[in-house]
């Protein structure tokens, strides 16, 4: 039973405390043990399950302005700087921590104009790419910039910045 439960313990890397791991015994290997039993011999191996942090819960926020859908999923453009598609990407790495890209991407020239990497995804590093693309492309009026509705989009601040 000991070499049942460090495999158990080892197959799923330290998650499984003494209760999954005797609902696994009993289940799957179909043994009679007592949880009392599995939880004495975790202890006596030194055993102990990881605990893992409890996932942010965010707050749905209506959105302060929202756009009409102008460019309705008509994702083609011969000319250059007519319009732009912009979005945000979350990446996990491997320490558990989160990167994000924020790009403008142009559909005319089929290349992106700006991007900015970040650990904190915020009204002001979504702003920093636009004025990067602003500052590459010289002339911007009549630009259409396209994004789906996140947070970042339908924010005063960011309607403002697009206005001057």
């Amino acid at each position: 039973m000991i070499k049942d439960i460090v495999d158990i313990y080892n197959k799923y890397k330290g998650i499984y405390g003494y209760r999954r791991i005797y609902i696994y015994l009993r289940l799957k290997l179909h043994q009679k043990v007592n949880h009392k039993r599995v939880y004495r011999l975790m202890n006596q191996l030194n055993l102990k399950s990881t605990i893992r942090p409890k996932r942010k819960r965010y707050i749905k926020t209506t959105p302060e302005i929202t756009a009409h859908n102008i460019l309705n999923r008509k994702f083609e453009e011969q000319i250059p700087n007519k319009k732009w598609l912009t979005d945000v990407t979350e990446f996990k790495l491997s320490n558990g921590k989160k990167l994000y890209l924020s790009a403008i991407y142009d559909l005319g020239s089929k290349q992106i104009i700006s991007h900015k990497l970040s650990t904190s995804n915020n009204n002001k590093f979504v702003l920093d790419t636009l004025k990067k693309a602003v500052k590459l492309v010289p002339n911007t009026e009549g630009i259409l910039l396209h994004s789906d509705r996140g947070y970042q989009y339908t924010s005063r601040l960011f309607k403002v910045t697009l206005e001057q």
